[in-house]
């Protein structure tokens, strides 16, 4: 197994999956910050504005219990180009001039539907890629790399709204979904599912609840989703917050994470791991109740980073739900993780959105941070104790 940066990416096959996951987030990322500004402008909601940028998590989990068995039982390399063609025409869709309000959160909607499906068939084919202890490495890389084309997409992206319009960003998002789905298709190799049998919606609830069933992997999934959702509800109120600074904000937002995938991924020993989780979750929160205090803009800036140093949190819990999975469904796990994730993502947007219709922007950050730090808190009997080891299935129980 790699246990370096080089040796990683000599692996076969993680280069272009590296690829396609960082071509996608700054995809996501320069789209995402021109729909926030054209529903921003178009009707001065707060609440409408966070819910376009983070509205398509809502229906990941729609998705999540309907379609996650995709996840396992479809050609990973297929799935993926087929993803990004999915998002480059949705995201063209956006970009038409004229497009009514409902029809906007129609095709978002849709986009989040169908995306339930993506941090499954990626993160499962991580795990095919780097089994075992590389599987940690590599997804630190990948978070790393989000991190990286979140700074350049959110840089890049206030400069490309200024320059050619929101509509015009969100072309060029399309462009680059459309670039993801080429390098899946042309270098990454052909790959048999993980499990037999087709996609169905039985199947789906059939693992969903088996995963749910364990008491050590609800308190995982749960300290994954709900203090990351409740602090991307903070980052959701950046544009009403500080519209002329917001590229800036989510800019310093993502290198306070690559800084936190760095450290974490690459340099934290084993023995370590399981006792850095909590704090790093109540890091993620903490310094965002300083907004109670309305602080000028560098606090803030210094505040959002290192905040972001904490979603590093997920990598270690992450780490824990591979011990508790059986390797014939870890592409479902994760993948109920990533659509549970961006679900929770969305509810704290729409949350802190609706707070910010009654309070100020900065206050309703504060108070969801301090919902976080809660839940952090009372989560934290559940995560004491070493995860059991998992026995390998059987090739019926795979089938």
């Amino acid at each position: 197994m790699p246990t370096t940066y080089r040796g990683l990416f000599r692996t076969p096959e993680f280069t272009p999956l590296f690829a396609t996951a960082s071509v996608q987030i700054a995809a996501s990322t320069v789209s995402g910050l021109a729909l926030g500004t054209l529903v921003y402008t178009a009707t001065g909601s707060p609440l409408l504005s966070a819910l376009s940028m983070f509205g398509p998590s809502l229906a990941q989990v729609i998705g999540a219990t309907v379609l996650l068995s995709a996840a396992d039982r479809l050609p990973p390399r297929a799935a993926t180009a087929g993803l990004a063609l999915a998002f480059g025409s949705g995201t063209a869709l956006l970009a038409v001039p004229g497009l009514p309000m409902w029809a906007v959160f129609t095709v978002i909607m849709f986009l989040g539907l169908v995306g339930a499906v993506g941090g499954g068939v990626r993160y499962g084919l991580l795990s095919e890629i780097l089994p075992g202890e590389g599987y940690l490495l590599g997804r630190s890389v990948l978070n790393m790399s989000v991190g990286a084309a979140q700074i350049c997409g959110f840089a890049v992206g206030g400069g490309l709204v200024t320059a050619l319009s929101p509509r015009g960003t969100l072309l060029t998002g399309a462009a680059l979904y459309l670039a993801t789905a080429a390098v899946a298709r042309f270098r990454l190799s052909s790959r048999p599912p993980r499990t037999a049998g087709r996609p169905s919606i039985a199947a789906t609830w059939r693992t969903n609840a088996s995963l749910w069933s364990s008491r050590p992997r609800r308190y995982v999934y749960l300290a994954m989703w709900v203090p990351n959702g409740l602090i991307v509800g903070c980052e959701s109120l950046f544009i009403p917050y500080a519209p002329r600074h917001a590229g800036m904000l989510f800019a310093f937002a993502a290198g306070g994470m690559l800084l936190g995938d760095t450290l974490t991924g690459r340099f934290v020993p084993p023995g370590l791991r399981r006792t850095l989780d909590a704090p790093l979750r109540l890091l993620l929160a903490a310094p965002y109740l300083v907004f109670a205090a309305h602080p000028g803009l560098t606090i803030a800036v210094a505040a959002i980073t290192l905040a972001s140093i904490g979603y590093s949190a997920t990598l270690l819990l992450q780490e824990r739900l591979m011990a508790l999975t059986p390797k014939n469904v870890h592409g479902q796990a994760l993948g109920l993780h990533s659509a549970g994730m961006l679900t929770m993502q969305g509810v704290g947007a729409a949350l802190a959105g609706a707070v910010a219709q009654h309070v100020s922007p900065a206050t309703a950050m504060a108070v969801m941070a301090a919902a976080s730090v809660t839940v952090t808190v009372l989560l934290a009997p559940g995560l004491r104790g070493e995860p059991a080891p998992v026995p390998e299935p059987s090739p019926q129980s795979a089938a």
